[in-house]
C-alpha cells in the first residue's frame, strides 16, 4: 500500500520546527532547503495521512496510530510478523520501523540468528536496496528492528529484509548501538505492559550513497521508546560513525523537533 495523501489531524510538527522539516526533506532524498518551509496554506497539509496505512499491522503502534510524516512520494507501508516498516523509495531505506515489545515477547526472543539477507520483492526494483549495494561498501547492513527482538523463526527470517536495513558504521552497529538494543529489550522485559519502539535513520545533509542503487547512508540513527503503561517516552540519538559513544537519551519533544515526525499523535507522552 502506498502511504496516503493528506490529513488535517495535526499540524504540531510543522509548526514546531522548520529545522525538523529540513532534516526530513534531506532524509527523503531531497537537498536541504536554504530557507524555512512556506507558511502559507494549512500547515497540516504537509503531513501524510495515516488513516489507511498499515491496516494489517496496527498492533505495532501505540494507540494503533502510525506516526505523521510530511507527505512525499515513494513511501510504502510494509507489514511483517513482528514489526512494520514505512519504506522510503528515495533513500532505499526505511523511513522508520515500528515494533511492540513486552515481557512475554522478549522471553520468546530466543531464535537462532539466520543471517540470510534478502531484497524485499514487494518493493519496486527502482526503490529498493539489493545485496550487491552493500558488498564492499565498508558499511554493515544495520537492522532497524533488531534480529534479537524476534519471537519466532519466521519473524527472525523476515528481519533480514534489506527494507529493514540502513548502511551503518560497523563499530557503531556492533558496539554502542547493540547496547541500546539490549537495554531496550531489558526495559521491555521489566515493563508492566506494552512498550512501543520506533527506529529510523536521519540524513542531516545531502547524503552519501553506496552501491549502484545509491542507497543513502544516514548521518544519525534514533530509537524512540514509549511505555504505554506509564506514558513515558525517550529517544536514543546516535551519530552513524565509528567513534560515536553512547550518549544520554533525549526527550520526545526534542526528537520530534530534530526529525519533523510526530511519532505519537495525540498521546502527549511525558
Amino acid at each position: 500500500m502506498i502511504f496516503g495523501k493528506f490529513s488535517t489531524r495535526s499540524a504540531r510538527v510543522v509548526l514546531a520546527s522548520s529545522v525538523g522539516a529540513a532534516l526530513l526533506s534531506a532524509c527523503l532524498g531531497n537537498a536541504p532547503s536554504s530557507s524555512p518551509p512556506a507558511a502559507s496554506g494549512p500547515a497540516a497539509e504537509r503531513l501524510a495521512s495515516n488513516e489507511h496505512a498499515f491496516k494489517d499491522c496496527r498492533q505495532f503502534f501505540a494507540a494503533a496510530t502510525p506516526p505523521l510524516v510530511p507527505s512525499q512520494p515513494k513511501l510504502r507501508d510494509l507489514c511483517y510478523d513482528a514489526f512494520a516498516i514505512l519504506h522510503n523509495g528515495n533513500t532505499r531505506t526505511p523511513l522508520y520501523v515500528a515494533q511492540r515489545l513486552n515481557k512475554a515477547l522478549v522471553a520468546d526472543a530466543d531464535e537462532k540468528r539466520t543471517n540470510k539477507f534478502f531484497a524485499d520483492a514487494r518493493l519496486p526494483r527502482a526503490e529498493r536496496a539489493e545485496l550487491s549495494d552493500y558488498k564492499g561498501s565498508g558499511y554493515s547492513r544495520g537492522h532497524m528492528a533488531p534480529a534479537g527482538d524476534m519471537p519466532t523463526a519466521q519473524a527472525m527470517a523476515q528481519s533480514f529484509s534489506l527494507a529493514n536495513m540502513v548502511p551503518q558504521s560497523s563499530k557503531q552497529n556492533s558496539g554502542p548501538w547493540a547496547r541500546i538494543e539490549r537495554d531496550t529489550r531489558t526495559y521491555a522485559s521489566r515493563a508492566q505492559g506494552d512498550v512501543f519502539i520506533i527506529t529510523g535513520p536521519v540524513y542531516e545533509t545531502q547524503s552519501t550513497t553506496v552501491g549502484n542503487n545509491q542507497v543513502a547512508v544516514p548521518t544519525h540513527l534514533y530509537k524512540l521508546v514509549y511505555d504505554a503503561k506509564t506514558n513515558r517516552a525517550w529517544a536514543h540519538w546516535q551519530a552513524n560513525r565509528d567513534d560515536e559513544r553512547n550518549s544520554q537519551p533525549i526527550s520526545y519533544a526534542e526528537l520530534v523537533q530534530r526529525t519533523g515526525i510526530e511519532f505519537l499523535p495525540d498521546l502527549n507522552p511525558k
